[in-house]
């Protein structure tokens, strides 16, 4: 559970940046939209060399 300690006299609107903040990092969100559709693995594995090939291209543009 997270939690925000709100200060005396302190502004609602950034006690809830705050809270905003803190469950953004806490990954809630990425997660739940993971999980929300099922994916192959084969799928998984093909995204990841397609994802590792742009990035080496990328390098090598760099080192160009």
């Amino acid at each position: 559970m997270i939690i925000v300690p709100v200060k005396e006299g302190e502004n609602i609107e950034r006690a809830l940046k705050k809270f905003k903040r803190k469950f953004d990092r806490t990954g809630v969100t990425k997660e739940l939209r993971r999980r929300q559709q099922f994916d192959k693995p084969s799928v998984l594995k093909r995204l990841q060399k397609e994802h590792a090939d742009y990035v080496r291209q990328l390098r090598r543009m760099e080192e160009e």
